[in-house]
């Protein structure tokens, strides 16, 4: 069986990254990245040791691509939603879109309802800001390794 995709690209193998919830020592964020050259397939999902057993409910499922006209302003679209979920991902997409200049899907189950006061903004916002650098870390260093 052929292991090319068209164009001449070949299939990457996701990444899969943990790290603890800024702000929630027993809460783990979980990610796992496909760089698909063209675009980015990225999942995320939260576990406690308490939930480490129990599947997490479908979170959002959003699109965005980079605006050549206007590159801070992104578009993006819901393929899929939960409304619990859907701004973070929404805002999450569009961020990776415009840093990696690429199409990004991003799936999304994160909760932060088990973060330190229990998924206020400013903890969301840092679970944010973390998922964004690693994210982007991961892309950089795999950039140095093709190079």
């Amino acid at each position: 069986m052929d292991s090319s995709l068209p164009y001449g690209t070949s299939p990457s193998k996701p990444i899969e990254v943990s790290f603890p919830l800024p702000g929630g020592p027993q809460t783990s964020i979980h990610l796992q990245l496909t760089n698909n050259r063209t675009s980015l397939l990225l999942f995320l999902t939260t576990t406690t040791v308490e939930s480490s057993t129990t599947v997490a409910p479908l979170g959002s499922f959003v699109y965005a691509m980079p605006n050549r006209t206007s590159p801070s302003n992104p578009f993006s679209t819901a393929l899929y939603t939960q409304s619990a979920t859907l701004d973070f991902t929404t805002r999450l997409a569009k961020v990776l879109a415009r840093k990696a200049e690429k199409p990004v899907y991003v799936g999304n189950s994160i909760s932060f309802a088990s973060a330190g006061m229990g998924g206020t903004v400013e903890e969301e916002m840092e679970g944010f800001r973390r998922c964004v650098e690693v994210v982007m870390d991961v892309l950089d260093r795999e950039k140095r390794v093709d190079e």
